[in-house]
């Protein structure tokens, strides 16, 4: 395993014809892994960060998943008096189907498609991914980063992994001791080897026109990249 460059061999989350038991699995395994190796933590000051200020607040998550880091987002808003609205959009009708189960579905607005395809009636104030642009090229990173400057009216932010060897072999091997899921077995340490270094989203940011972006690594083995309009 080489970590110079990123890895394009897909996830087994990326086919089109898994069960649904298995989705489920995988979701709460990453909840999980989200909660007790920081995921949250960084999402939710990296939404702080953007959200100063103010008390009421719209954020949109693409690739939400599970909708485990909205729900996150809320439990955060909720004890801090914010009043928040929430768009969760997933281009999976099974992860969807999940996150309306969630404490979040109370006024949340839930969107099976590709994020590219949504258009806003009115843009939220914050759009945000976790764990989402590992799964895309550099050229459709590009026009990611475009798409959530041109959608935000506040800014955005990306929580990815770092890539490196100490993150893929960690990882590899809790898993491989823990899980109960093959796709977070086979999918958790891949997600590393398609990760980032620091530079290459210093290069994407710079190409997606959003270069005034702050790009910071985090505990454990995650960079976050923070827009503000």
């Amino acid at each position: 395993m080489t970590f110079s460059r990123r890895s394009y061999q897909k996830e087994l989350l990326d086919a089109d014809s898994i069960p649904f038991a298995d989705i489920r699995q995988n979701m709460k395994e990453l909840d999980f892994i989200n909660t007790y190796l920081g995921g949250h933590a960084i999402t939710i000051a990296a939404f702080k960060d953007l959200c100063k200020g103010k008390n009421k607040i719209c954020v949109c998550e693409i690739g939400c998943g599970g909708g485990d880091n909205l729900v996150a987002v809320k439990n955060w808003c909720y004890k801090n008096k914010i009043e928040l609205t929430i768009t969760g959009i997933d281009i999976k009708e099974e992860c969807i189907d999940y996150a309306r189960t969630r404490k979040t579905a109370s006024g949340a607005k839930w969107i099976t498609n590709d994020y590219k395809k949504v258009s806003f009636i009115e843009k939220p104030d914050i759009i945000f991914s976790s764990l989402f642009c590992h799964h895309f090229t550099e050229e459709e990173l590009v026009f990611q980063v475009k798409w959530m400057k041109q959608n935000s009216k506040v800014g955005f932010f990306i929580n990815d992994l770092h890539r490196n060897f100490m993150a893929y072999y960690s990882i590899k091997f809790l898993t491989a001791l823990f899980s109960n899921s093959y796709l977070v077995k086979n999918d958790a340490p891949l997600s590393v080897a398609r990760g980032f270094n620091k530079s290459e989203l210093e290069n994407l940011c710079k190409e997606a026109g959003a270069s005034q972006a702050k790009i910071s690594w985090k505990w454990a083995f995650r960079f976050v990249v923070t827009y503000k309009h």
